[in-house]
């Protein structure tokens, strides 16, 4: 399979992007949580920069990720928390979602200027993000609620990941975790 992959700023996509994204997401997540918003992706924090691989003009895979500073024990760390990881049901099992994520993790490196990448995600898609690099941590994360906003969300084990961006992933400092946020 051949794809081109775009890297986009949020605020810099295309009506045929934003529509291609809604194709995507809604094809996956419309029946249980309704229309995607580019601006709230279903109460998750939305992307600040956007790694799309396309197909012909169909979108196949993305991953979306917004730079952040979160806490880390008594440390402020510049992260790139990632979400919206996801590849067309057709496309899965073809390597596209790992080379989308690897692309994702270049762009980390080389221009979003971040100390690593962070993600959150089901037990049973780890080992894909492991796949591509990421590495486990384990820490107790607090973050907003993704349903309201507003309350406080604390949770153990994760799982959560981070990658190597201006700083390899065995460096990433022991502590609590504190998104100041919602989850990506």
């Amino acid at each position: 399979m051949h794809e081109v992959i775009h890297v986009r700023r949020h605020d810099e996509l295309t009506a045929t992007e934003l529509d291609a994204l809604a194709h995507l997401f809604d094809s996956e997540y419309q029946n249980e949580y309704g229309a995607w918003n580019p601006d709230e992706p279903y109460g998750y924090s939305p992307a600040d920069t956007h790694v799309m691989a396309f197909h012909s003009r169909e979108l196949i895979a993305h991953a979306g990720f917004q730079r952040r500073l979160i806490s880390v024990g008594d440390r402020e760390i510049l992260v790139a928390g990632t979400g919206g990881v996801l590849v067309d049901k057709r496309s899965r099992g073809t390597g596209i979602g790992g080379r989308t994520l690897r692309s994702a993790q270049e762009v980390m490196r080389d221009e979003a200027g971040v100390d690593f990448g962070f993600l959150g995600c089901r037990e049973e898609v780890v080992p894909f993000y492991k796949s591509a690099g990421w590495v486990q941590i384990y820490a107790t994360e607090r973050c907003l609620s993704r349903l309201d906003q507003i309350s406080v969300v604390v949770s153990e084990g994760g799982p959560n990941l981070v990658c190597s961006a201006k700083r390899v992933a065995s460096q990433w400092p022991q502590g609590d975790i504190d998104l100041r946020g919602t989850p990506w």
